[in-house]
């Protein structure tokens, strides 16, 4: 069985088409789904689509997360990297249950994970 998408609700649609083309190499889906200021649509480089809808006050529980696997620990401080010196204010990556990871509270209104498996 294969997952074919996970929908979130985001405070600002446009900045989050951003967010997840520049750091996460999401791109628009195509086939006429749209990107704009309400909802936009987007894939990740298997397939797997991210859809969301503009909100205002994102609501979800509070374990909840989108978590983004990297191949290398090298991988993760190249992203921890790239999103700090792009003004987003992050704790440094640690080592938990054998992962390198970090998890942040983007400014859409969503916890985001990036993370790698250690040796």
């Amino acid at each position: 069985m294969k997952l074919n998408h996970i929908n979130l609700g985001v405070t600002d649609v446009p900045q989050a088409v951003d967010l997840f083309g520049r750091y996460f190499g999401l791109v628009p889906a195509g086939d006429g789904m749209p990107v704009n200021e309400q909802m936009a649509f987007l894939r990740d480089d298997v397939g797997a689509l991210l859809s969301m809808f503009r909100v205002k006050d994102p609501q979800y529980p509070k374990v909840f997360h989108i978590g983004f696997l990297q191949e290398t620990p090298e991988q993760v401080h190249a992203i921890y990297r790239q999103l700090t010196e792009g003004g987003f204010e992050i704790p440094a990556p640690s080592e938990n249950h054998g992962r390198l990871t970090f998890y942040f509270h983007a400014p859409i209104g969503v916890v985001i994970e990036v993370e790698s498996f250690l040796g």
